[in-house]
């Protein structure tokens, strides 16, 4: 089912590895060495664009006249929701601005226009999911405990309801999750009364948040109170949209493995950067759309150097995706449609039962192990003309023929056979 031998489903061996992991160290180096006043300015800047986009989209959903004026308002107030969010809160809670000791754009202390609590979710998403990402049993964000999204998960009845189920989660995602970091940070309470604990926390959060979308801003409104309630809800749904489709597409298109809890022995750090880059996936975005996404087009460095500054993840995105040529590694990625719809595939059609699917559960688009290569897939030697995993999930998809060496085609041997006789000078 899920990949167990990491090295043999990358089809490379532990030199390579260990030389793959050196290299990356280095990348993560330079990032280190190079930020400051630069990076800082760009949180600085981001910071206070969304403070403004915020105020202007309030005052306009309040002052402004007629249905266009309300739209544009709402709009904005879920573009401003979406920067806090994702490029925001998101990022400073993964540490990303630590560096620079600023008592506000700090992990611990910076709380998100979300209900759910940032210090639950850096539990369960810093450590649970980025620690152990796709390991089944240790991972909770593989569907967030309520999807299938891998064959690895059994089916159950409930599961015929999953497509229903997978636009009511999109719509009221930040609630999902909110939920979601609380059973997390539950688990590792040590008693009843910690856990109760954590759920008055996440209760005086909701209310707090509550309040401020859904009750102060419509008083503050006057007799236009509807107006304004109805273009926070409006706000936070699409905030919600935006955010879960960024998160899928990242985790579920095509080409993000999962992995089991054997795989975990021993790991190393390089190993553990392989992983990472097998288990997540990017989607293709200019810079407008990189910045409303929190820079997530980029996941797959995003979980490579999670504490990185996200304005530098389209530089480092070229350096990666250069590594994944020379050890003939997938760098898997698409357009942000082609990523959802293939999400959307595997939701929709893991809601059936097994006995209706018909690829086997170590050969399936979202499901993967080193059997999927007729047996137990061998490491590779160190060469320098590496033939490793990319190769090999190629020639399965269109067959050994189209991979035979550029020498032994007729085109090449007619062609070179002409240059033989052809007088240049």
């Amino acid at each position: 089912m899920a990949i167990t031998d990491v090295a043999a489903y990358a089809h490379l061996g532990d030199a390579d590895i260990e030389t793959l992991g050196q290299k990356l160290d280095a990348i993560r180096r330079d990032i280190v060495e190079q930020r400051g006043a630069a990076d800082a300015a760009y949180i600085r800047r981001t910071i206070a664009l969304q403070r403004g986009l915020d105020v202007a989209a309030r005052l306009l959903i309040a002052c402004g006249r007629g249905r266009t004026a309300w739209i544009l308002g709402t709009t904005a107030l879920a573009a401003a929701k979406s920067i806090e969010n994702m490029e925001i809160g998101h990022n400073v809670a993964h540490g990303q601005w630590d560096w620079m000791n600023d008592p506000e754009i700090h992990s611990t202390t910076w709380e998100w226009d979300m209900a759910g609590l940032s210090s639950q979710w850096r539990y369960s998403h810093n450590y649970r999911h980025h620690v152990f990402t796709n390991v089944l049993g240790m991972d909770d964000d593989i569907g967030f405990g309520v999807m299938r999204v891998t064959r690895d998960q059994p089916w159950r009845p409930r599961l015929l309801l999953q497509p229903l189920q997978n636009w009511l989660l999109a719509a009221t995602f930040e609630w999902g999750i909110a939920l979601h970091d609380l059973y997390s940070e539950q688990e590792r309470a040590t008693n009843t009364a910690a856990k109760k604990a954590q759920t008055k926390a996440l209760l005086a959060k909701i209310a707090r948040q509550a309040g401020k979308d859904y009750l102060l801003f419509p008083a503050l409104s006057g007799r236009r109170w509807k107006r304004t309630l109805a273009a926070d809800a409006a706000a936070n749904t699409l905030r919600n949209l935006w955010a879960y489709v960024v998160i899928f597409c990242g985790h579920f298109p095509d080409g993000a493995e999962k992995f089991t809890p054997e795989a975990l022995l021993d790991e190393s750090k390089s190993e553990w950067y392989l992983r990472q880059m097998l288990g997540t996936a990017n989607f293709e975005a200019g810079p407008v759309l990189a910045f409303m996404s929190g820079n997530l087009c980029h996941q797959i460095e995003h979980h490579l150097f999670p504490d990185l500054p996200s304005n530098r993840y389209a530089e480092i995105a070229a350096r990666v995706r250069a590594l994944c040529v020379e050890y003939d590694l997938p760098y898997t990625t698409g357009s942000l449609a082609r990523q959802y719809l293939l999400t959307l595939r595997t939701i929709n059609k893991l809601a059936l039962p097994d006995r209706l699917l018909t690829a086997t559960a170590d050969d399936a688009p979202e499901t993967a192990s080193e059997r999927r290569f007729g047996g137990i897939a061998p490491a590779a030697e160190p060469s320098a003309a590496r033939r490793g995993l990319g190769t090999a999930l190629r020639e399965k998809r269109l067959g050994p023929r189209h991979f035979r060496p550029v020498e032994s085609s007729p085109r090449f041997r007619a062609f070179a056979g002409m240059l033989s006789r052809t007088r240049l000078f």
